[in-house]
């Protein structure tokens, strides 16, 4: 069920946030940066197969999950020190992904615009549907569901808009 909404009074509160909020004069991050995105996945050597041999992000290490033992946690490089991490959980029914108030709604990652059309040409050759968006993004989803987005535009930058 969807409920009308009031457009207008969204984009006052946007603004209202906005005005509050953001600081051209912001002071440094306390983070150093993101040190890595942890997710789920039902089958490791598909995941693997996935990140690293269509999406050329290479593993970088693979060990028991320290908190649930037969589990693996394992690590892609997407660049700048950054890594995507998964978990198996074996003997747990997870179900099936589902995007949920609270949890992922999709990880955009920042690809050279040559390495974006070349990955485009690998997600066509493997069959993996996606969506074009704004000729700078490609959404499409992980082997379990999980909505990933490859973009174009430079770090800090969206669409044309610098947002950092």
């Amino acid at each position: 069920m969807t409920t009308e909404l009031d457009l207008a009074a969204i984009d006052r509160e946007r603004e209202r946030i906005r005005s509050t909020y953001l600081r051209a004069d912001r002071p440094p991050s306390s983070a150093r940066g993101l040190h890595h995105f942890a997710m789920l996945c039902s089958d490791v050597e598909r995941t693997v197969k996935f990140y690293q041999e269509v999406l050329e992000f290479p593993l970088t290490e693979i060990f028991e999950n320290r908190d649930y033992q037969g589990s693996n946690h394992f690590f892609f490089d997407v660049g700048h020190g950054n890594l995507l991490a998964f978990f198996d959980l074996p003997g747990l029914d997870l179900g099936p992904y589902a995007e949920v108030l609270g949890g992922l709604h999709h990880i955009a990652i920042s690809v050279e615009p040559e390495r974006w059309a070349h990955l485009r040409g690998k997600l066509d050759a493997a069959g993996v549907e996606y969506m074009l968006e704004s000729d700078v993004s490609l959404y499409f989803r992980d082997p379990d569901g999980a909505r990933l987005e490859l973009l174009a535009d430079p770090l800090g930058e969206m669409y044309g808009m610098r947002v950092l």
